[in-house]
C-alpha cells in the first residue's frame, strides 16, 4: 500500500503566514513615505498656525491616509493628483496674491477655488448624463457608462482641489479668516457631493457594475443644483470669516463624519429606488408605481417649498427649469422602467450595496453624535440642548438604528427595506437642509 504525505513547500508556508505589512509593495511604500513628507512640509511652513489639538490631527491623518492609500488603491493616484494640482495652485498665487485669480490661466479657468468647483459641477452633471445615456443605450452601454465612471472621477478630483485651494485663499485674506471650508451650507454642499460620489465609485468597483451610477448621480445632481442656487442668489461662494462658536478644532472631526453619514445614507436611499423600480417593472397600472411617483412629489417638493419661504423668488426661473428637469426625469424612468430592470444588477447585490452603506453612515453619524455632543459642552455648557438641529439628528440616529436592529435581528430584507431607507432620506434631508429653511436655533450657520 502506497501513502503520499504533502507537505508545504517553505513559499506555501511564506504565503499562509504573510502579514499585513509583507504583502506591501514597493509602491505602497513610496505612497506611505509621501504621506509622511507630505505632513512634514505641511508641519514646517503652517506649525505656528496650528494649536496642539491640530497638530494631533495632523499627526493622526497620516496613517489614516497611508490606510486609504494600500485599503482602496485608486485613492492614492486620487490623492496624488490632488496635491499635485493644489500645490500648483498655490504656487500660482505667488505668495498669497489672491488678484492672480483673474490673470494667470491655469487658477481663472481651472484652479482657483471657484472655478474648480464650478467645474466639479459641470462634470457631475455630465457624469449623470452618461451613466443614464449608457442605461439606454443597446450597443454602447458600457462605454458611456464607464465615460459617466471616469467623468465621476474628474469631478471628485476638482471638487477636492477646490476645496484645498479655498482653504489656502481663505488664509491669504486673513488669519482670522481662514477655516478649514466645511463651515456653511455651500461648503458642506461640495462635501456632500464628492463623499457621496467617493462612496459609490468604491462600490461600483466592488460589485463590478456601473448600472446604479445613474440613480446615484441624481441625488449628487440634485445636490449640486442646490448649490449653483445657492451661489446665485447669495453669492456663497465667498469666503467669510467664522462666528465664534465654530472656532473650534471639533468642527474638523465633526462636520466630514457627519457628512459620511448623509452621504451614505442618501446612496442607500438612491439604490433602495433602483430595488424597487426593478421590483416593480412588470406592474402595468401606473397607480401602483408608488416608488416613481412619490419620487417625483419629492422633486417637485423641492421647488415648491422654496418658493413658500420666499427663497426662490430671486431664482424663480431657476426652479422652474429644475422642475421641468424633474419632469422629464420622472416621465424616463416611467417609460423606460424595463430597460432600466434589464441593466440593474441583481436585487442581492442592491441589497448589499443598501446594508453596507447605512451600516457605514450609521457608524460615522453615530461618531458625528458624539462628537457633536462634545462640541456643544465645550462651545456652550452643555452636551444637549434640543435644539432642532440636534433633536432632527437624533431622529436621523434613531430611524437608521431601527432599521439595522430590524436588519440584523429579524432579516429585513427586500421591498420593505428598501422603502424604509427610501423614506430615510427625507427624515435625513429635513435634518440636513430643511431645519435650516423651517426652523431656527443654536446651529443657524446655513441659513437660507
Amino acid at each position: 500500500m502506497n501513502t503520499t504525505s504533502t507537505v508545504a513547500s517553505p513559499a506555501s508556508a511564506l504565503t499562509l503566514n504573510e502579514g499585513y505589512f509583507s504583502r506591501r509593495n514597493w509602491g505602497d511604500w513610496l505612497f506611505a513615505l509621501l504621506a509622511v513628507v507630505g505632513a512634514l512640509f505641511a508641519f514646517s511652513k503652517y506649525h505656528a498656525a496650528m494649536d496642539v489639538y491640530e497638530k494631533a490631527i495632523l499627526a493622526g491623518t497620516v496613517p489614516v491616509v497611508i490606510w486609504l492609500g494600500w485599503f482602496w488603491r485608486p485613492l492614492r493616484q486620487l490623492m496624488l493628483v490632488v496635491a499635485a494640482l493644489s500645490l500648483l495652485a498655490i504656487a500660482s498665487y505667488d505668495g498669497g496674491d489672491l488678484r492672480r485669480a483673474d490673470s494667470v490661466f491655469w487658477l481663472k479657468y481651472f484652479l482657483s477655488s471657484q472655478s474648480a468647483i464650478l467645474w466639479m459641477s459641470v462634470l457631475f452633471f455630465m457624469s449623470t448624463v452618461f451613466y443614464w445615456v449608457g442605461m439606454f443605450s443597446r450597443g454602447q452601454a458600457a462605454a458611456f457608462e464607464g465615460l459617466g465612471s471616469k467623468v465621476a472621477w474628474a469631478a471628485v478630483t476638482l471638487a477636492l482641489v477646490g476645496t484645498m485651494v479655498r482653504w489656502y485663499e481663505g488664509h491669504q485674506i486673513g488669519p482670522d479668516i481662514g477655516h478649514i471650508p466645511v463651515s456653511n451650507l455651500y461648503e458642506v454642499f461640495v462635501l456632500f457631493c464628492w463623499m457621496t460620489a467617493l462612496f459609490y465609485l468604491y462600490y461600483e468597483a466592488q460589485y463590478k457594475t456601473r448600472a446604479m451610477g445613474a440613480f446615484v448621480m441624481l441625488v449628487v445632481s440634485a445636490a449640486v443644483g442646490f448649490l449653483l442656487w445657492y451661489t446665485l442668489v447669495r453669492d456663497a461662494h465667498e469666503i467669510q470669516p467664522l462666528v465664534p462658536a465654530l472656532k473650534s478644532w471639533w468642527m474638523k472631526l465633526h462636520v466630514p463624519a457627519n457628512f459620511i453619514g448623509y452621504g451614505t445614507f442618501a446612496l442607500a436611499a438612491m439604490v433602495a429606488f433602483a430595488y424597487l423600480i426593478k421590483q416593480q417593472v412588470a406592474e402595468t397600472r401606473w397607480y401602483k408605481l408608488t416608488p416613481i411617483w412619490l419620487f417625483g412629489v419629492a422633486l417637485c417638493f423641492v421647488p415648491i417649498a422654496f418658493r413658500q419661504r420666499g427663497v426662490g423668488e430671486a431664482g424663480g426661473a431657476y426652479w422652474f427649469g429644475y422642475a421641468i428637469v424633474a419632469a422629464l426625469i420622472i416621465g424616463g424612468i416611467l417609460l423606460g422602467r424595463k430597460r432600466i430592470a434589464e441593466r440593474l444588477p441583481s436585487f442581492e447585490v442592491l441589497d448589499d450595496v443598501m446594508y453596507k452603506s447605512i451600516a457605514l453612515g450609521f457608524a460615522f453619524f453615530t461618531i458625528a453624535t458624539v462628537l457633536g455632543a462634545l462640541w456643544a459642552a465645550d462651545a456652550w455648557g452643555g452636551y444637549w440642548s434640543w435644539d432642532p438641529k440636534e433633536t432632527w439628528a437624533l431622529i436621523v440616529w434613531l430611524n437608521y438604528a431601527a432599521w439595522l436592529h430590524m436588519r440584523l435581528i429579524k432579516g429585513l430584507r427586500g421591498s420593505v427595506a428598501a422603502w424604509w431607507a427610501l423614506a430615510g432620506l427625507a427624515v435625513t434631508t429635513f435634518a440636513f437642509i430643511g431645519v435650516n429653511m423651517f426652523l431656527s436655533g443654536l446651529h443657524s450657520y446655513g441659513t437660507l
